[in-house]
């Protein structure tokens, strides 16, 4: 199990539990998500404040994840990123695909 999640009002804190998110743990990972979204929960911010790495893959199912839940009404926002995984959200420009905050309840409020 990759995610660790916990009810913050009305969204869903889903906290990454491994520290390096590759392609050996992506298929795992989304599948996780989509079983999130398709259970209803319409806001899920993903906690990445434990990871220290993603590659390609990792965010490729992150992306496919934010496309199911759009198809079915829902949202997905990210937090806890650390300074390089930011940086690489950044550059494949993902900071303008995913709301990125820096706290579950920033991200709750909107912020």
């Amino acid at each position: 199990m990759i995610l660790q999640t916990s009810p913050l009002n009305n969204a869903l804190v889903a906290t990454v539990q491994i520290k390096e998110g590759n392609m050996a743990l992506a298929d795992e990972f989304k599948t996780e998500l989509l079983t999130l979204i398709d259970n209803g929960n319409q806001y899920i911010i993903i906690n990445f404040e434990h990871v220290i790495y993603v590659d390609s893959s990792f965010l490729g199912a992150l992306v496919s994840a934010l496309k199911h839940a759009m198809n079915k009404g829902a949202d997905i926002a990210v937090v806890g990123l650390n300074k390089d995984i930011k940086s690489l959200f950044q550059l494949v420009r993902l900071d303008k695909v995913f709301k990125i905050y820096t706290s579950a309840q920033q991200a709750l409020n909107g912020a």
